[in-house]
């Protein structure tokens, strides 16, 4: 069952730290079943990490909860572009030009929603935009594609503390004029939300272990 009480908790928590984050539940890996039990329960928004997946998963509830939004929560191929497009609201992991461009190319975007991966810790083996060449990428993004980029995201070195980034994160916003931010997951949310997290992406803490 999908975990209510966690979801309430981290509410509080929000609500006691005085902020207005808002919880993405992160349903990937995890049968429509329990994502049919938090949409009961008043949940309604969902982050998902791969096409297929969520439209056989979400097929029919957005309809039945027209208030429900679908996030993207992980990399997207841009062979998958156009699909992704008639299924997401908001994506989290614009990471590169070649995507950037593909996703225009399929249609209205006007009410599409856009965060930029960060590789905060320039990482190799990860996505996202360095922070030195952020500047020029949301420019390319806003300016030449007229995309809706709403703010930042990024995923922490697993080995470093989470503050440090989240930090960086919260700087590079300030520095471009942007206001949302996506950062924290099941085990660094609190730090998130002190920095002002617009979403944080709970996975495990509410589904619990994800099924391979």
């Amino acid at each position: 069952m999908f975990n209510i009480n966690k979801y309430k908790k981290i509410s509080a928590e929000i609500a006691n730290l005085g902020k207005k984050t808002q919880i993405v539940a992160v349903s990937k890996n995890h049968p429509r079943e329990l994502v049919e039990d938090a949409l009961r329960q008043g949940v309604r928004i969902f982050g998902e990490n791969r096409v297929q997946e969520a439209k056989l998963k979400f097929e029919g509830f957005q309809k039945k909860y027209p208030n429900l939004e679908l996030h993207l929560t992980g990399p997207l191929q841009t062979n998958k572009a156009k699909e992704a497009i008639k299924l997401f609201d908001v994506f989290h992991t614009l990471d590169r030009e070649k995507l950037a461009r593909e996703l225009v190319k399929h249609g209205s975007l006007e009410n599409k929603k856009f965060f930029i991966q960060v590789n905060t810790g320039k990482e190799e083996n990860k996505s996202g935009i360095y922070p030195e060449q952020l500047e020029e990428f949301i420019k390319y993004c806003v300016n030449d594609l007229s995309l809706n980029i709403l703010g930042l995201m990024c995923i922490p070195p697993i080995d470093d503390p989470p503050k440090e980034h989240f930090s960086i994160l919260v700087n590079e916003a300030k520095k471009n004029n942007l206001f949302q931010l996506s950062m924290g997951m099941s085990s660094d949310y609190i730090e998130a939300i002190k920095h002002n997290a617009t979403y944080i992406r709970i996975g495990t803490s509410l589904f619990g272990t994800r099924v391979k």
